[in-house]
């Protein structure tokens, strides 16, 4: 018996069981219970067009689902055969490098110093006690009373203390994202308030700060051609799976043809 209520499915007179639904919602993560089983029902089908098709154009004399899912190399093969994918032209690499200039910049670099006065995210009392101390420490350093560097070796949590908080030189991902989003978007000089993040709270010196540069168009053909390269062939293939379901005889599910469904 079902525990999803779904009957039978029939795929060009193929059954696909209620139970193998059962057994593939669990992959099928979704917003409610019927969504999963409409997207593990559509997974089955898919799967079951493909095999039938491997089967057909010869390039096995057996195969089923489960056999596609050991073998995944009679997938690609049957796409090989079926799909014709185009490769990017030198002429639109160079359109798309020419249309997209901020996707083809150097990392900005930032200089930084900084202290860390560390607290524990679920102890609210201490995080807030230590925004204080922060916010203390900042006004002091503003005004002289103490330095940045005896600061840092006096309050910080972090090593840096001993290079009077010296980060050095940061590109972008070499730190936690909402310390390097505020830091990066900053002025030089002192940061007029503490940076928040999973760490506790840090006070910011920006040192100096170095712009990304504009990359010439031979560093970045590959991954131009790769990238439109990729972009067209899963294109081309979700169209070969649009049209294997669009000519299935189907019975028992009524298909609603996703793109993104189909690339699963």
């Amino acid at each position: 018996m079902s525990l999803t209520n779904t009957p039978d499915i029939m795929v060009n007179g193929t059954t696909i069981p209620a139970a193998a639904i059962d057994t593939e919602v669990q992959y099928h993560p979704a917003e409610s219970r019927r969504q999963a089983i409409v997207e593990a029902a559509q997974s089955l089908i898919i799967a079951e067009l493909i095999a039938q098709k491997a089967k057909e154009k010869g390039l096995t004399d057996s195969v089923d689902r489960e056999r596609l899912e050991k073998e995944p190399e009679l997938i690609d093969a049957l796409f090989a055969q079926e799909v014709y994918v185009p490769t990017a032209t030198d002429d639109e690499c160079v359109r798309y490098f020419e249309a997209n200039p901020e996707q083809f910049r150097s990392s900005p670099l930032v200089e930084t110093r900084h202290i860390l006065l560390a607290a524990d995210p679920k102890d609210l009392e201490h995080r807030a006690e230590m925004l204080t101390i922060a916010e203390q420490l900042i006004s002091q350093i503003k005004s002289k009373e103490i330095g940045f560097s005896q600061a840092a070796k006096q309050y910080s949590v972090c090593p840096s203390k001993e290079q009077g908080g010296s980060l050095g030189q940061l590109s972008s991902g070499q730190t936690v994202s909402e310390f390097e989003r505020q830091v990066f978007a900053a002025d030089l000089g002192l940061m007029e308030v503490p940076v928040e993040s999973r760490f506790g709270y840090h006070i910011v010196d920006v040192v100096r700060k170095i712009e990304g540069k504009a990359l010439t168009y031979d560093l970045v053909e590959d991954k131009i051609q790769k990238y439109l390269n990729d972009k067209v062939h899963r294109k081309a293939i979700s169209q070969y799976l649009h049209r294997l379901v669009s000519e299935a005889d189907i019975k028992g599910f009524e298909f609603d043809i996703d793109a993104s469904m189909l690339m699963q």
